[in-house]
Order: C-alpha cells, then sequence, then structure tokens
C-alpha cells in the first residue's frame, strides 16, 4: 500500500521548504509531496491517490482566489484541504471555510500552529484562527450553486471565466466543441445566469479583494 502523503502547494520555494520541514519533523509516518502551481496540484493528485491532505496557498499561478480550492473539493471530496496563506483577513478566512476549506493557516503561524493545525484536519476536525467576520449569505449561495457542477463543469466554467469560445474550451478541455455547448448550457442553468458574462463574473467574485 502506498504511503499516506501530504501534499504542500505554494508556489514560494522558501515557504515551501519551511512548511515540509515541519511537516517531516512533526508527520514522520507521511510522505511529501510539493506543487507550485494550480496545473501542478491537479496532476499531482491525479498522479497519487494517496495524498491524504491538500496545504493551499490562494496565490499560485493559476489560482483564481477560491477557485482551486472549489476545484480540488469538488474533484475530490475525500481529501481535505487547509488554505495557507498571507493574507489573514477575518473575511478571507471566513470565505475559506464556507467554500469547503478544513482549515486555515496564515503563513506567520509559528511551527507549532502549523503542526496542530495539520494534527487537527488530518484526525477528521478542522482549525481556523479566531474570526470576526460574520457569516455571508452571498458566499453561502455561491458556494451551493458551484456545488451543483460536475468537475468537468467547473473546468468549463474557469474557461468561460477567460473569455475562451467554445472551439478554445473544447481545445484547451480536450473535448468535442457540442459536448462544451452542451456544459455551457447546463451551467448557466446551474448557476441561475443567463450569459457566459454573468458566469465569467461569479468566478471574478471568488477572487480575495480584501487586504490583510
Amino acid at each position: 500500500m502506498s504511503q499516506p502523503t501530504l501534499l504542500v502547494a505554494d508556489d514560494h520555494p522558501l515557504f515551501r521548504a519551511a512548511m515540509l520541514h515541519v511537516l517531516r519533523e512533526r508527520f514522520t509516518q507521511y510522505a511529501t509531496l510539493e506543487a507550485a502551481s494550480a496545473a501542478a496540484v491537479s496532476s499531482t493528485l491525479q498522479a497519487h491517490p494517496q495524498v491524504e491532505l491538500v496545504l493551499l496557498d490562494l496565490t499560485m499561478p493559476g489560482v483564481r482566489g477560491f477557485s482551486t480550492l472549489l476545484h480540488v473539493r469538488g474533484e475530490y471530496p475525500h481529501i481535505p484541504v487547509a488554505i495557507i496563506s498571507s493574507n489573514d483577513h477575518p473575511r478571507v478566512i471566513r470565505r475559506a471555510q464556507q467554500f469547503g476549506a478544513a482549515g486555515f493557516i496564515p503563513k506567520s503561524a509559528s511551527g507549532q500552529d502549523i503542526a496542530d493545525a495539520v494534527a487537527a484536519v488530518l484526525d477528521g476536525g478542522s482549525w481556523f484562527p479566531p474570526m470576526a467576520a460574520e457569516r455571508s449569505q452571498a458566499d453561502a449561495d455561491l458556494a451551493a450553486r458551484l456545488a451543483q457542477l460536475t468537475p468537468q463543469q467547473f473546468r468549463v466554467l474557469l474557461c468561460l471565466a477567460d473569455g475562451l469560445l467554445n472551439k478554445q474550451i473544447a481545445h484547451e478541455l480536450g473535448l468535442a466543441e457540442n459536448t462544451v455547448k452542451v456544459h455551457v448550457t447546463a451551467i448557466l442553468k446551474k448557476l441561475g445566469c443567463y450569459t457566459r458574462t454573468q458566469a465569467a463574473v461569479l468566478v471574478k467574485s471568488l477572487e480575495n479583494d480584501q487586504e490583510a
């Protein structure tokens, strides 16, 4: 049986190395992997089904706010995701929680706090810093609407948000153009949108607009 594994997804080599050091010292029974982009997260999870926790930065290349969190949660619902971020604004922490994160670890956290957070999530619990932000009904509604999408539909939605045409999306995702049209119709219906532009605006709202 493959060794259970922790995936650190962050594009800063020094911080990634620091995280890996903490994990290897505290969680000796786990192997570790690293990724520096959203694309690398996807390919790593596909290649390594033994991953049991993703530690995910919000500002890597290819990451659009909380889109990668939602994508991983949709495609791999059995794998918990803990956000690691230098932006620990209460609103950002609350949004991470509402969009399905099992934890939120500020990059300013001590090694002990990082280890405690990871341990809590691996034990099936959660770990978040104290939050002053109120739960947002708008975010709850958005999360519920996005949760209706299949993983493939979510990938198509992200392409829509980048302004790609159906033909371009088909090429990007290796799909038939007619299949893309079917997905787009389903996406708009599930999200309650009338146009591609409205759907793109929803994706835009996943981005972090709060200053730390």
